[in-house]
């Protein structure tokens, strides 16, 4: 029965473009095809195949693909689905997903309670990678975070996420050499090592990550900066020291949704009464939502992306001021790209580093995430925050000076 009841979902479903499905009892069905739209094909190998996308799409699509018992046929898998997510934005129902959707929506502070111990637990499960992976997809500085692409994608991957780098120091006013700057989730150390060479800053990076402990600390030292940037593994919970500057980068979709107030509270405490934070983060403009299951149980565990609805309350109740917030709609889309294609281009050294299963889980995951941002309500968002509604100018000019004056410099490589 598997196959007619899918067979009818997807009639309904495919409205835009086309899709072709082989069934695993070699009929052929084509779906879709009387408006414009991307179009896509895929073998399916087995029964079980059909009924777990007729009973869990969100977790199956993934998971088959991983498995080889979903193929795409005569195209890629991001063409595979680019019509899958576009049809189901376009409001092509699959009701079974509209049901688990619904479920996950209500336990979704249930599945994101995150400790600390669960916190390290959750950054060691994707961040603790074998360090060479980072390497071969992401730019030479390891920024793995959108990136702001000015020219709209006329420029490198490494052009564009130094322009990231600007434009969150100038909202961070760094305005005088020897400011103390906590960085939240400093990844492999990027962003702390600009802001002391640049910007004159002294830095401390915070994360989870035993590797990107290692990695940042061994940059710190090989670029003479181990003076002026230091790195601990740390919970943003545990610090306990005021600083002139916060800046946090790709970490706030971490914290969990139950952990919002928590989170702003520590940022208040960590800042002085003149001081400013910067929060970069992945959030989405339709309203609260849920993780896609895949995206949690493999690449992701806790993680969620937060609309703004759910942030500014527990930003307000913390006694901070939100002093500016930008949106960046298809920024990360393009920084996705990017990263696929060098995944792609790197395929061969990262499956001698896995295997083809781990290969396949992470072409799913940067298409789908890069899809997120092209075709659906995910976005990024930079929030910045005072705790003196007097700490920063009245006017943004000081950001377009400050991020203009940077941008003439000779960009360096780390």
């Amino acid at each position: 029965m598997s196959i007619p009841v899918l067979h009818a979902i997807l009639r309904r479903m495919i409205r835009l473009g086309r899709l072709t499905v082989q069934y695993p009892d070699g009929t052929q069905r084509q779906y879709g095809g009387t408006a414009a739209g991307p179009e896509g094909a895929m073998a399916l190998r087995s029964p079980r195949a059909v009924r777990r996308l007729v009973l869990n799409p969100a977790l199956a699509v993934g998971e088959l693909y991983m498995e080889a018992e979903l193929e795409p046929v005569g195209c890629s898998m991001h063409d595979l689905l680019d019509t899958l997510v576009t049809n189901l934005w376009s409001g092509g129902p699959h009701p079974m997903e509209r049901l688990a959707a619904g479920v996950r929506l209500l336990r979704r502070r249930f599945d994101q309670i995150n400790p600390a111990g669960r916190a390290r637990r959750n950054v060691a499960h994707h961040y603790d990678l074998n360090g060479r992976l980072y390497a071969l997809f992401l730019d030479r500085d390891r920024q793995y975070s959108c990136a702001y692409w000015a020219r709209g994608g006329a420029e490198t991957l490494e052009e564009a996420q130094a322009a990231k780098k600007r434009r969150i120091a100038a909202k961070l006013k760094l305005d005088r050499p020897g400011l103390e700057v906590l960085d939240i989730g400093c990844g492999w150390g990027g962003m702390a090592l600009s802001l002391a060479r640049d910007w004159g800053a002294s830095v401390t990076g915070i994360t989870l990550s035993a590797e990107q402990l290692a990695e940042a600390r061994r940059r710190a030292v090989e670029a003479g900066l181990a003076d002026r940037v230091r790195f601990e593994l740390m919970d943003y919970r545990d610090w306990r020291r005021p600083v002139d500057r916060i800046v946090s980068v790709g970490m706030f979709e971490h914290v969990g949704l139950a952990h919002y107030r928590r989170f702003f509270a520590a940022v208040h405490a960590a800042l002085k009464p003149d001081g400013v934070a910067l929060i970069h983060a992945i959030g989405r403009c339709s309203g609260p939502a849920s993780t896609n299951p895949w995206l949690a149980k493999y690449i992701f565990p806790g993680g969620y992306s937060p609309s703004l609805s759910e942030v500014l309350p527990a930003a307000e109740k913390s006694g901070l001021w939100v002093t500016d917030i930008e949106i960046l709609r298809l920024h990360y889309a393009l920084t996705l790209r990017e990263w696929r294609r060098r995944f792609a281009a790197n395929r061969d050294a990262i499956q001698a580093l896995y295997d083809e299963r781990f290969c396949r889980m992470f072409e799913f995951y940067l298409s789908g995430c890069e899809l997120a941002f092209s075709r659906t309500d995910h976005m990024n968002w930079q929030m910045q925050l005072t705790r003196d509604r007097a700490a920063l100018p009245l006017t943004r000019d000081y950001m377009h000076a400050a991020e203009g004056a940077a941008a003439s410099r000779p960009l360096i490589s780390a």
